[in-house]
């Protein structure tokens, strides 16, 4: 699985304190969405934020890491520029008391997916 990281696991310590198995594929532009800060790093429509892409088939210590189980954060599929796809995880900002508004209603999952998908959301690998 290719997932943008935009937080602590682009440091290769933290990444490797997580992941018994994975590359960096690079470094990476997400577009249409940028970084806020909260207790954790989120993201939040509008903007831009670099990071890295990441290639690991260990998504459950990913989901883990992230507090997927505790609705701290959901994984989403954003469009990467090479028509494939990679997934991305974004922090719920009322759970991390980030400054960040999802438009929309519904559930926070639901919010973010419909913005990855309706809005010029893409990630761009940098050369």
């Amino acid at each position: 699985m290719h997932v943008f990281v935009y937080g602590t696991l682009c440091d290769p310590d933290t990444a490797s304190g997580v992941l018994d198995d994975f590359a960096y594929e690079g470094p990476a532009t997400l577009d249409g969405l940028h970084r806020v800060d909260g207790e954790y790093p989120t993201l939040a429509p509008g903007g831009e934020v670099d990071g890295r892409i990441i290639v690991t088939d260990d998504v459950a210590a990913l989901d883990r890491y992230e507090g997927v189980d505790r609705g701290l954060y959901v994984r989403v599929p954003i469009p990467h520029a090479d028509g494939g796809t990679v997934q991305t995880y974004v922090g719920d900002p009322e759970r991390l008391g980030a400054s960040a508004a999802w438009p929309g209603e519904g559930p926070f999952r639901e919010r973010v997916r419909a913005c990855a998908t309706d809005e010029d959301v893409l990630v761009h690998s940098s050369p």
